[in-house]
């Protein structure tokens, strides 16, 4: 019984070595991305927090200056029923007396949607349901082309034409104040981008919050960043209006939207810049003083989470590196244009390195509690380790601090001190998706066809987040 005891209790310290070691290999791999991703990181806030704060209002009530563009609104919907109809109706309501025209998709196999749209435009002109020829899920870019040709169709019927067209989801709280704002700018630029503002629900904040965190460091510093350097800006799918010559230009192959893709709306933004179109994104607020954006609430179920995020890497990170691939010269524009590419094709990188941190440091914990039950030391750092783990660590701590800054400017500093712990959160979802998306993209490489793999999206009742949010 002594001779077994003094084995297993070699066992468990030789095991114990391996631990640290494989722990300390995984926490040097981390260590070193952390510091390269945090280098650039670091220089995009730098570049953020140089900028002068301009503060500009547009009041759609009291604006007598306006163009008054004739603009269409697309809004695909495959299995909406639960959230359509609220869209609608809120729809109408904040563009009474506005110049538009309302074209939503649906799906001939899809009753439930068509229904709820079919109900609305009873009571609604302005609003045309277009019922796709085909089953659904086909992609959204599928989706958006039909209602590109409902569109066209209608301008050859009326002898008209729509100066841009206006992309929204079904979920969406659009404002009062977005359509002055697409007015006034459409007269300089091709394709123009307005803020989103993920809204919290009053329980279950964890997972929807993350959101909330993410767009208010993107929609904040991200796409203010890329504007100021002259990288192309990817447009978010919502809130975001492309005048007629960017879309013609994209239709040069045929449809304006890639029905292939899963981020057809990122790739639009970025095909209107290769256009050598001006673009913008815009943060004004109305004359309450209050930021027009667009306002929807994001999954707040892990599995939801995890399906939107992956759909968002496939299209991103691989797929869409493989149709986009990378800006070609040497000009600063090129350069930066690449570097923002970058940024958004790391998405899987990142999912790795932050797994591998998170091994590493659970596992140099577990050597070190083998360590101390057997009197040895296990879990000593080198001396270099130590450096890189202190430089990582430094970087980690400075970007908790841009993301409780970010959150906080948009939701208070109760959310901004949440959106430190959720951190965790969005790494996990991050790590997962990466999983999914990978096993999709290897499937689609084998001949699968890549559709809709929509979240199902819902309505909460009560929100943590007011329209009149500071930014």
């Amino acid at each position: 019984m002594v001779a077994s005891g003094l084995e297993m209790a070699d066992l468990l310290v030789g095991f114990g070595v391996y631990l640290r070691l494989a722990s300390l290999e995984l926490l040097l791999f981390a260590s070193v991305f952390i510091l390269i991703f945090g280098a650039g990181d670091v220089l995009v806030d730098a570049l953020w927090l140089g900028q002068p704060r301009a503060r500009k209002t547009v009041d759609p009530l009291e604006d007598e200056s306006r163009p008054h563009h004739r603009l269409a609104i697309f809004i695909p919907a495959w299995r909406e029923a639960a959230v359509i109809g609220r869209t609608l109706d809120h729809l109408a309501s904040s563009w009474h007396g506005e110049r538009y025209r309302l074209y939503v998709g649906c799906y001939r196999n899809d009753a439930a949607t068509l229904l709820k749209v079919a109900t609305e435009a009873v009571i609604n002109p302005q609003l045309r349901v277009v019922v796709h020829d085909a089953d659904g899920p086909t992609t959204k870019a599928d989706c958006l082309n039909a209602l590109w040709t409902a569109m066209r169709a209608d301008e050859r019927d009326q002898a008209d034409r729509f100066d841009a067209v206006i992309l929204h989801d079904a979920e969406d709280y659009v404002d009062p104040g977005e359509l002055a704002v697409f007015d006034h700018a459409l007269s300089d630029y091709a394709f123009v981008q307005i803020p989103v503002v993920p809204l919290l629900p009053t329980r279950g904040h964890w997972i929807a919050g993350h959101y909330a965190d993410e767009f208010a460091e993107a929609h904040q510093k991200e796409l203010a960043v890329r504007r100021l350097i002259g990288a192309p800006l990817p447009a978010a799918g919502v809130g975001c209006a492309f005048r007629r010559d960017a879309l013609d230009a994209m239709s040069e192959r045929g449809n304006p939207f890639r029905a292939e893709s899963l981020v057809e709306d990122y790739e639009c933004g970025l095909a209107v810049s290769a256009a050598g179109l001006p673009t913008a994104f815009l943060r004004q607020r109305d004359g309450d003083g209050a930021l027009i954006a667009v306002r929807s609430y994001f999954p707040d179920r892990i599995d939801d989470a995890v399906r939107q995020k992956a759909r968002w890497i496939t299209g991103i990170a691989l797929t869409g590196w493989d149709r986009i691939g990378w800006l070609t010269g040497r000009s600063l524009r090129a350069l930066a244009g690449n570097w923002m590419l970058w940024r958004d094709r790391r998405a899987m990188l990142a999912a790795v390195v932050t797994l591998a941190g998170y091994l590493g440091a659970v596992g140099l914990v577990a050597s070190e509690a083998i360590g101390q039950a057997s009197g040895t030391d296990l879990a000593h750092v080198p001396d270099q380790l130590r450096i890189l783990l202190g430089g990582g660590f430094a970087v980690l701590t400075w970007r908790l601090v841009m993301r409780y800054v970010c959150t906080t400017r948009l939701y208070g500093h109760r959310q901004g001190l949440r959106a430190v712990p959720r951190v965790l959160v969005s790494n996990i979802v991050a790590i997962l998706a990466a999983r999914r998306a990978l096993t999709r993209y290897l499937a689609s490489l084998a001949g699968a066809d890549l559709v809709w793999d929509k979240t199902e999206h819902a309505r909460p009742h009560g929100s943590a987040a007011s329209r009149r949010a500071v930014s």
